[in-house]
C-alpha cells in the first residue's frame, strides 16, 4: 500500500508491518547539511532536476527461531549542482542511492550487529526521521572530488602568466661576486 508519511516522524515498525511504500520529492534547498556542500555561486543555479526523488518501502522478514526483522528500502535519485575541481566551473553531479536498512530494538544491539553484518543497522524509533536519513545518504553519496567527464573549457595548467618572466630581470646570483673575489686572489 502506498501512503504519505510524515518525513520527520515515521513509525518504521507500523510502516514495515503493513508493507507500505511511499515516494515523493524534496528540494535540496530543504536539506541544510547537504546545502553546505554546494558552492555559493552555484546555489542560485536553480534547475528542476535539482529536486531529490525518493522512494521508501518497508517490510518484515521472517527469520527462523526469532521475531521478524524490520527492513526499510530507500531509493534516491537527484542531480546536484557542484563545482568541478578540475576546471572550477559549475557542474551537475548525478547521485543515486539504493540502500536497505535493518532496524533493531536498541543501540546496544545495533552496535553489536554493526560489526557482524554487512547491511546498515539502525535503531527502531516510533518517530524515525526519514528526512534526516535521506539527507545523510545524499551526503555520503557525494563524489569525493567532483569533476566533469570532460570539462567544457580547456583546463589552464600553467600557474604563471606568459609575460611574467619578461617583466622581471633575472635576480643577481648571490655567490657570483664571491666567485670573482676567490678567482681574483688565485691569480
Amino acid at each position: 500500500m502506498t501512503v504519505t508519511p510524515v518525513l520527520n516522524r515515521l513509525d518504521v515498525l507500523a510502516f514495515a508491518r503493513e508493507a507500505n511504500s511511499a515516494q515523493g520529492s524534496l528540494s535540496w534547498h530543504s536539506l541544510p547539511r547537504l546545502r553546505d556542500h554546494v558552492h555559493e555561486h552555484v546555489q542560485g543555479h536553480a534547475n528542476a532536476e535539482h529536486t531529490v526523488q525518493w522512494q521508501v518501502s518497508g517490510q518484515l522478514r521472517s527469520v527462523a527461531g526469532s521475531a521478524p526483522q524490520v527492513w526499510l528500502h530507500l531509493r534516491l535519485h537527484t542531480s546536484l549542482p557542484l563545482v568541478c575541481q578540475r576546471c572550477l566551473e559549475p557542474m551537475d553531479a548525478l547521485i543515486a542511492v539504493d540502500r536497505w536498512f535493518r532496524f533493531v530494538r536498541d543501540e546496544t544491539q545495533a552496535l553489536a550487529l554493526d560489526d557482524e553484518l554487512q547491511e546498515d543497522v539502525l535503531v527502531l524509533d516510533p518517530r524515525f526521521n526519514l528526512h534526516a536519513l535521506i539527507e545523510d545518504e545524499l551526503i555520503l553519496a557525494l563524489p569525493l572530488v567532483p569533476r566533469h567527464e570532460a570539462c567544457p573549457a580547456p583546463v589552464k595548467l600553467a600557474v604563471a602568466d606568459v609575460g611574467f618572466e619578461a617583466q622581471h630581470s633575472p635576480l643577481p646570483k648571490p655567490f657570483a661576486r664571491l666567485d670573482q673575489l676567490v678567482s681574483g686572489k688565485k691569480r
